[in-house]
């Protein structure tokens, strides 16, 4: 999540050319501020300071704006769009699944045939205790000692709720119809945008979270939808390391977004 907002103001038209077939035009947006926050131990390599780019997404523009920032690597929290600035490191690469020419694997066969008595459902953008309360198990098993482990009620329903674009939360049930995970997803132009998923910490088995994503591919599919944003690869990172398992990936450097076998 994004930090503080101190250091300078950088004010800078944003232009963004997208090189994807179906998305080859250059997007051009009106003046936006951008802040770069000081620096902070990076969460993800020790021994390193992380920095970010940040902008406020706001008024009748903020989806097409965000859409672009989706294609420029930015991610969001709440209000603000974010990407990383960190001085002398490239370490997060930004990638996305290329759902319609997504192809299994082995591995993510199994997944999709552990959870096959899994349902995934898109609800009413509401935060519920029912939620929290596997969201607060997942954190303190998974996370604990982050900021987001100590998240009361009122933070974790301003996570889901507090969006100006268009979020929605999927809610994955059992057969009994408990609530096993959910994942919180912004639809964009060219697909959808994974903010963030928890899920059961005792159902390490299913793998769940490689499960959700599989959901998203599918149903990004099933309506003609291109990508699925994942977010940051880390090459040092083991958190991250399970992006690499949907294939074709693809990562955005100076050539723009292209094909990714890390």
């Amino acid at each position: 999540m994004p930090e503080g907002q101190g250091g300078a103001i950088e004010e800078r038209r944003v232009a963004i050319e997208t090189r994807s077939a179906e998305y080859s035009r250059p997007l051009v947006t009106p003046l936006q501020h951008f802040y770069r926050t000081s620096a902070l131990p990076c969460p993800y390599l020790d021994g390193k300071l992380e920095r970010k780019l940040i902008t406020e997404l706001a008024g009748r523009d903020a989806k097409s704006f965000y859409d672009d920032l989706c294609r420029a690597g930015f991610r969001r929290s709440h209000h603000l769009a974010y990407r990383p600035s960190c001085a002398g490191c490239a370490g997060c690469v930004p990638v996305r699944v290329a759902a319609l020419a997504f192809c299994p694997t082995r591995s993510t066969r199994r997944v999709a045939r552990i959870n096959a008595d899994i349902e995934g459902r898109e609800t009413e953008l509401r935060a519920t205790a029912e939620q929290y309360r596997l969201f607060v198990r997942y954190e303190r098993t998974r996370h604990a000692g982050s900021e987001m482990a100590a998240m009361t009620f009122g933070d974790y329903r301003a996570m889901i709720e507090d969006s100006p674009i268009d979020t929605r939360i999927v809610e994955f049930r059992d057969p009994r119809r408990i609530l096993v995970g959910a994942c919180i997803i912004d639809a964009l132009d060219d697909g959808y945008s994974a903010v963030y998923s928890f899920f059961d910490p005792l159902l390490a088995r299913r793998s769940l979270g490689t499960f959700m994503v599989l959901w998203l591919v599918e149903d990004a599919r099933r309506r003609g939808l291109p990508y699925i944003y994942l977010g940051y690869w880390i090459a040092e990172s083991d958190k991250m390391s399970y992006k690499t398992r949907f294939r074709p990936l693809e990562s955005l450097g100076a050539q723009g977004w292209q094909p990714f076998s890390p």
